[in-house]
């Protein structure tokens, strides 16, 4: 598993690149000195898991994940555990206090290693425009409030202005992504464009309705009705094989 270190002190990467030797299925690939940093060495070595500082000059740990298209693991090591209920509201691999203790270490690597998550790869090097699969993990920031969240468990995206609004189990966060540009990144045989305004997941329709005009009404599992506009309702049809 590659990893990337990024935490401002030097002692800290130092003391922590020292304790993974101990776990030569972890192979550290590169380290970063802030979140700037941390975001172009991701994209470029494209790593399995980071080992993320929250508190850095700049940006912090959360802020750096919210400017990411497509998240890696993560296992926040840092020094403030005021943090640690944060941490794990988005749902972090593993949370470890400073200084590191080698068992707790060991139990994160174990997490890792149980860990079903799995990150594409083209020739080894990252795309930034690639095509999500259902089973990626995404990154998603709201005011305070921070999720990690797999694709195949958001039901529906929604169009607000320049913002998306995204629907995964009783959440409807904020995005600024326009409906177009996450069109672009999402499969088509998951995430079906029902009008202008809706992007659904063909997986969490419940009902199919006729509606008025030739179109459709799908009803989703979160309650959420949704209308297949006339123009795709032909595609959908298709796609369905209805």
């Amino acid at each position: 598993m590659r990893a990337i270190i990024i935490d401002d002190e030097r002692l800290a990467r130092t003391e922590l690149k020292k304790m993974l030797q101990e776990f030569p299925e972890v192979e550290i690939v590169d380290e970063a000195t802030n979140a700037d940093e941390g975001i172009a060495k991701i994209e470029k070595q494209q790593p399995d898991i980071i080992f993320l500082d929250i508190q850095m000059p700049g940006k912090t740990g959360f802020e750096m994940l919210a400017q990411l298209d497509k998240t890696p693991q993560v296992i926040f090591t840092t020094a403030y555990d005021e943090f640690a209920l944060k941490a794990f509201e988005v749902n972090a691999l593993d949370y470890l206090l400073k200084p590191i203790e080698p068992k707790r270490l060991s139990d994160a690597i174990h997490k890792l290693t149980a860990s079903e998550h799995k990150e594409i790869r083209t020739e080894g090097e990252y795309v930034n425009n690639s095509i999500l699969s259902e089973n990626d993990q995404v990154f998603v920031k709201d005011g305070e409030r921070c999720w990690f969240v797999k694709l195949s468990d958001i039901r529906l995206f929604e169009s607000v202005g320049n913002y998306a609004k995204v629907f995964f189990g009783t959440n409807k966060p904020l995005i600024l992504k326009s409906l177009n540009a996450l069109e672009e990144r999402l499969d088509e045989k998951v995430f079906f464009r029902a009008n202008r305004k809706h992007i659904i997941n063909l997986r969490m329709i419940e009902k199919i309705e006729p509606y008025f005009n030739g179109g459709l009404l799908l009803e989703l599992k979160g309650g959420e009705k949704i209308e297949v506009s006339r123009r795709q309702t032909v595609k959908f049809k298709e796609m369905m094989s209805l």
